[in-house]
């Protein structure tokens, strides 16, 4: 295997930042100048090979795509800078070419062509799905609108652009800092805080403590003092004020292009192209969920606040009955702790980073039939970990699969949460050979410290196994269009193969083989590993609720007609649903919910909603046997390999061998079956 060499190599990563503005402007006019041809075609020249728009696509993502990822994972200010310019200028020259009239009705013509020629059902499923799509793309552009309203739509759009890029700068590049004494974080682990920066202020020891998860999270989940967990708190929802009038601005410039484009709601425009269809369709599954969660949530909530009262009496510390959002995740610990004698920090001891990692490789290798080979290439920083990926069995090239790339640990000004990017589409070339998929996976697991490796809590081993689904996503895709591959598919099901797989870090058998203590060597016992099982619905109520927090905020900022103070809505929302105490005087944090200004926009409660069906496919199918590779090879051909080139039901239905239904999710939430019109 290691002899085999991919028959494409992997991209530089050596640009500067003028290499960034200039590539991406050639990209531009070079697709433009493929455009310009495509308009001047006459009506009856244009047919599917003739418009050429999938390949130029395809070309200009391939390019475009890493140079605006250096923003997130770049050490140089000047790259980032450059790369986030360079992204404003893509998103232009996106909105330029989705409201090209002469483009469209190219478009327009070749379809007609294709249809009156017979040539349409020669076409393949998955060409018919790129035609229906481009047609689908130019209505819901506005095209069909007369040329003031057109011009009109183009400056929205562009506005709307610059302001969501605006709003992901300042939250990736946030660098704020809340601190404490040695005494104010009592409880907080030793190893956690030997990672603080330490520095000395009149004479007195201080502790600067950073936004990013691996600091601040432990913080809320261990710090005795009441206060220590509000400060950290209040800090941490405070931290992106700067994006308060940006989201502000986001907002209302949906509506208006909404209002053009004839939805009566930015929500109804977005699920249009979802599974779910309709933004009434959203808030039916969410109200339905609420009622199901509250009381469950309910009691939860009464649990935690026994255990705070008695806490507070014992350690004599005022006690005013209120279960306040700085205590949620502290008396989750606690509870955890106290029913199942089951300890967060002593959990961790058994998942270093250096064993789980390719632990996690070597058990999705083996379940999809893949090879992971390290590969020694340039990389935006020294501790990218780069690998070629390969058919087990592959005797030549033609095993080749693609690239993954694992930026696995925090540094400043580096995206401050978990995500993969889709870097390089896979798709078919023109001359018939295929142009492979890359994906990167970005993380923050915590560092080493002085007297310990690093180590991951089973939170971040269930996230990275999450990731690391949608990098196979990207990687086993094999469509003929770019468009459709991997996790192009419905916003609303993009997170059901992801969340399908978490289910594995639930298992004894898997628990047990990527379980390593950091110095006795020996895996979590049988005992512990029950305890962690029976862990994952403890307070499933309360954890749901606040999912369904953030779905109902989205929803309803997307289905008001007007925009209203979002700080005091964000708090008094979850306060009502999550059943937890907001003060007044707590900061705004939908400024810091970037999923509404990055791709979720009306879409967050895809995360729940796709649970129903990640929840279904598990039951149904791997369950029974969850590292069976001839399951794996089932879920590869049905679920990951044909990307978005056909409807997701059809999808589901030919990995289920049925329709999908929410009876497995439901179970697993309440532990019976009820009725539901998920």
């Amino acid at each position: 295997m290691p002899s085999l060499i991919p028959p494409q190599l992997a991209p530089t990563w050596t640009h500067t930042a003028d290499d960034v503005i200039r590539l991406t402007k050639e990209a531009i006019a070079e697709a433009r100048g493929v455009q310009d041809e495509v308009a001047a075609l006459p009506p009856k020249g244009c047919n599917m090979s003739s418009l050429r728009l999938a390949d130029l696509e395809a070309k200009f993502d391939a390019i475009t795509e890493p140079l605006c990822f250096y923003q997130n994972v770049s050490p140089s200010k000047e790259l980032r800078d450059a790369s986030n310019d360079a992204e404003g200028i893509v998103r232009d020259f996106g909105v330029d070419s989705s409201m090209r009239l002469d483009v469209f009705q190219a478009k327009v013509a070749a379809e007609k062509n294709i249809k009156e020629s017979g040539e349409w059902d020669k076409l393949s499923s998955e060409e018919k799905r790129l035609v229906d799509k481009m047609i689908l793309d130019g209505k819901r552009a506005g095209l069909a609108l007369p040329e003031k309203e057109r011009n009109e739509l183009m400056v929205l759009q562009k506005e709307l652009s610059q302001t969501c890029l605006e709003f992901s700068k300042n939250f990736n590049e946030e660098n704020g800092v809340v601190t404490f004494t040695l005494e104010e974080l009592k409880g907080v682990p030793d190893d956690v805080v030997s990672g603080y920066t330490k520095r000395t202020e009149d004479s007195k020891q201080l502790y600067d403590v950073t936004h990013k998860t691996p600091d601040i999270f432990p913080i809320y989940k261990f710090a005795q003092i009441p206060e220590t967990r509000q400060r950290a708190l209040e800090s941490y929802e405070a931290r992106l004020a700067v994006n308060v009038p940006l989201l502000d601005k986001a907002l209302e410039l949906r509506r208006k292009i909404a209002s053009l484009l004839g939805y009566p709601t930015w929500a109804d425009y977005i699920t249009e192209v979802k599974m779910i269809k309709t933004a009434r369709g959203v808030t039916e599954f969410l109200d339905d969920l609420g009622e199901k969660l509250k009381p469950v949530g309910a009691k939860e909530r009464d649990i935690l606040l026994a255990i705070k009262k008695e806490e507070h009496q014992k350690l004599g510390l005022p006690f005013d009955g209120e279960f306040y959002i700085w205590d949620y995740r502290y008396y989750d610990r606690k509870y955890i702790e106290q029913s199942l004698d089951l300890d967060d920090s002593l959990v961790k001891e058994y998942f270093p980073v250096s064993v789980v990692v390719p632990t996690i490789l070597e058990i999705y290798q083996k379940l999809l039939g893949v090879r992971f080979v390290e590969y020694k290439g340039e990389t935006w920083h020294p501790e990218v970990q780069q690998f070629a990926v390969w058919e087990s069995n592959a005797k030549d090239e033609s095993g080749f699969v693609g690239y993954c790339y694992l930026d696995l640990f925090p540094r400043t000004a580096k995206y401050s949460h978990a995500a993969v990017w889709p870097l390089l589409p896979g798709y078919d070339l023109p001359d018939g050979k295929r142009s492979h998929p890359l994906a990167a996976m970005v993380a923050n697991l915590a560092k080493p410290t002085p007297d310990r490796p690093a180590l991951m809590r089973h939170d971040d081993v269930v996230t990275f196994f999450h990731e690391m689904g949608h990098v196979f996503h990207g990687l086993l895709s094999r469509t003929k269009f770019s468009r459709f591959h991997g996790t192009s598919v419905a916003r609303d099901f993009v997170e059901a193969p992801s969340q399908m797989l978490e289910n594995w870090c639930w298992e004894p058998k898997v628990l047990e083989q990527m379980s390593s203590h950091y110095e006795t060597k020996k895996p979590l016992s049988a005992e512990l590993i029950e305890k962690i099982v029976k862990s994952r619905y403890v307070n499933v109520g309360m954890f749901y609720l606040r999912q369904l927090f953030f779905a109902k905020f989205d929803i309803k900022v997307h289905t008001d007609q007007d925009g209203e103070d979002y700080t005091a809505l964000w708090n008094t929302l979850r306060e009502s649903i999550s059943l937890v105490k907001s003060p007044k005087k707590l900061g705004p944090g939908q400024a810091s919910f970037a999923h509404i200004t990055g791709g979720y926009d009306a879409g967050y409660y895809g995360y729940t909603y796709s649970l129903v069906f990640a929840a279904d496919m598990y039951a149904t199918v791997f369950k029974k046997d969850p590292l069976n590779p001839a399951l794996g090879q089932r879920y590869r051909e049905r679920i990951l390999r044909v990307g978005g080139s056909r409807e997701e039901t059809e999808s589901l239905e030919d990995f289920l061998g049925r329709p999908p239904n929410s009876e497995a999710f439901l179970k697993e939430l309440f532990g019976t079956v009820a009725t539901s019109n998920l």
